[in-house]
């Protein structure tokens, strides 16, 4: 009785569920492909590095205006709007690739396309989620998208590939944008979203004072402003460690093994995909707070492991049962987040709080691999006192600084998780 309440309570939401994640499925695959198409024509890894920041930069710019309309705007009308654009590009790259016109450089700049109009979809579908899930189900819809997340991220290399190679780089496009059909079809005629409240427009208000809006609440809110602080501190530390230093790390440590980067990369999608399915199922935990930061440590955790171990099977467990935690928590942050903040603001406030906590990915990612190829791996593959102390427990060899810089990152970011705990200034999180 009770599951068929919950499918009754989440019709709307569990269908417009799935129909995206059908059409995130055909963007993640097209993502994959051009990323190839893209290095076979340059044969560098700086041409795909600026393919994914101009993928990145431009809904982290925009994210505050997107905030704002997603709050004054309908939703249904911005995401149908923002999906009608994206299917517009990805049919470009079709066209250009068919006619043998396309340049690497249409690729750059339908990439812009996109990241702007995911900066507007994104609000919008959150605010979209909170319309359309009752408060008490937050936490599982969070653990479904993290769901669907996570089985995309397992499903679109092996897919994309197989795709790629029987019916070339035209055969994902067209899936892609056949799932684009799938979503927008079930977006249009089948999601009716509730009355809701539009953000009114104070008296004499500009527009940037209205988009700095979501700012002021994070301020006027500490404990909204420490959780934001926190997780752009975590944000930093993540990139330079097995988050973003994952593949070096593993390459170094095996002598350019690309299986067993495969089965740890494996092992941390399948985490993902056991801890949302975990969310979903789980009870609501009442003190979520708490509950976040001993996950934090848990996760950072997984970092001192994986730096002191030189054994592939315990950096595969490592990393499921690190992301699997990853997933629970960022299912009942979300939770925490779509409860405390007023829902005619979603907009805006998570705007501004992506913004905030984001900003801080691309420094570490800019500053991740000199640390490591000037910093950490020549302090261990050169003689000294404080070297051979080390040794014991990193070894030797490609890969003992990544290891050194993996480690010290997990001590960080457990001793900043383990000092949030108990904090009052988060009480106010807490309803």
């Amino acid at each position: 009785m009770k599951r068929i309440t919950f499918f009754k309570e989440l019709k709307d939401f569990l269908l417009l569920w799935s129909s995206q994640a059908v059409s995130s499925l055909g963007t993640a695959m097209t993502e994959y492909a051009l990323v190839i198409w893209v290095y076979e024509q340059q044969g560098t890894a700086t041409s795909t590095m600026l393919l994914t920041l101009c993928t990145f930069m431009p809904t982290i710019l925009f994210r505050f205006v997107a905030g704002t309309l997603a709050d004054r705007w309908d939703k249904k009308r911005i995401m149908l709007v923002c999906d009608v654009l994206a299917a517009c590009g990805t049919a470009a790259i079709l066209i250009l690739h068919s006619l043998g016109a396309l340049r690497v450089w249409h690729i750059y700049l339908i990439n812009v396309l996109l990241s702007f109009m995911n900066a507007f979809q994104a609000p919008a579908s959150f605010a979209a989620t909170s319309l359309l899930v009752p408060e008490k189900h937050y936490a599982r819809a969070g653990g479904l998208q993290g769901v669907s997340w996570a089985a995309i991220s397992i499903l679109s290399p092996a897919l994309g590939s197989a795709v790629l190679a029987f019916g070339g780089l035209n055969a994902v496009l067209i899936i892609d944008l056949a799932s684009f059909a799938v979503a927008f079809a079930v977006l249009l005629g089948c999601i009716r979203l509730p009355k809701q409240e539009y953000a009114p427009r104070e008296t004499g208000e500009t527009f940037l004072q209205s988009c700095l809006v979501g700012m002021r609440y994070l301020v006027k809110h500490k404990g909204l402003m420490h959780i934001t602080l926190f997780i752009a501190a975590t944000n930093f530390l993540a990139k330079l460690g097995n988050d973003g230093m994952l593949a070096p790390f593993v390459l170094s440590r095996t002598g350019n093994d690309q299986q067993i980067l495969g089965m740890v990369q494996s092992s941390v999608a399948i985490g993902l995909l056991a801890g949302s399915m975990l969310a979903t199922v789980m009870k609501p935990v009442k003190k979520k707070m708490r509950l976040i930061f001993v996950l934090y440590v848990f996760i950072f955790a997984g970092n001192v492991v994986q730096g002191l171990s030189l054994q592939p099977w315990v950096w595969c467990a490592a990393a499921f049962t690190t992301y699997m935690a990853a997933a629970v928590m960022n299912a009942n942050l979300t939770a925490v987040l779509r409860t405390y903040v007023p829902l005619e603001m979603h907009g805006r406030v998570f705007s501004a709080k992506d913004t905030l906590q984001n900003c801080t990915i691309p420094l570490s990612l800019s500053i991740g691999g000199t640390l490591a190829d000037h910093g950490f791996e020549p302090f261990m593959a050169t003689d000294s006192p404080m070297q051979r102390l080390l040794v014991p427990l990193f070894g030797t060899g490609g890969g003992a600084g990544i290891a050194l810089m993996v480690f010290l990152v997990g001590v960080a970011g457990c001793g900043i998780s383990l000092c949030q705990l108990n904090r009052r200034v988060y009480n106010e999180l807490e309803k």
